[in-house]
């Protein structure tokens, strides 16, 4: 089993920063693609990021390239740096991990594909 905790959440206003982070526990030695998504309410979840155990290559939803970096520091500890955020970027943030290497973007944004979810850490974008 793996374990994942998410923080770094909170208010900001728009144009402003966060940097969320996820930490994994458990048999981590198993995780290997982690991928950031999003929910806002009534809407169905989004992908936002993925990154493989390497930490490259990474993949990004078209409407937060350019703005959010994910990054990872090892198989442990993944981060989502939000640069420019938006009121649209408002959401409960998820990290999630697989427990196989992913090939290609379209299995990164798959959330059916991953195995373990952390609890979310809300992020809101107002003036």
């Amino acid at each position: 089993q793996v374990q994942l905790v998410e923080s770094g959440g909170g208010l900001v206003q728009p144009g402003g920063s966060l940097r969320l982070s996820c930490g994994a526990s458990g048999r981590t030695d198993s995780v290997y693609a982690m991928g950031w998504f999003r929910q806002a309410p009534g809407k169905e979840r989004e992908f936002v990021a993925g990154i493989s155990r390497s930490g490259v290559p990474r993949y990004y939803a078209d409407s937060v390239r350019g703005r959010f970096t994910v990054s990872r520091d090892n198989a442990n500890l993944v981060y989502l740096q939000m640069d420019s955020l938006k009121p649209e970027d408002t959401a409960v943030y998820n990290c999630a991990a697989a427990v196989i290497t992913f090939y290609g973007s379209s299995r990164y944004a798959d959330s059916t594909k991953y195995d373990y979810w952390g609890q979310g850490t809300q992020v809101t974008v107002s003036s």
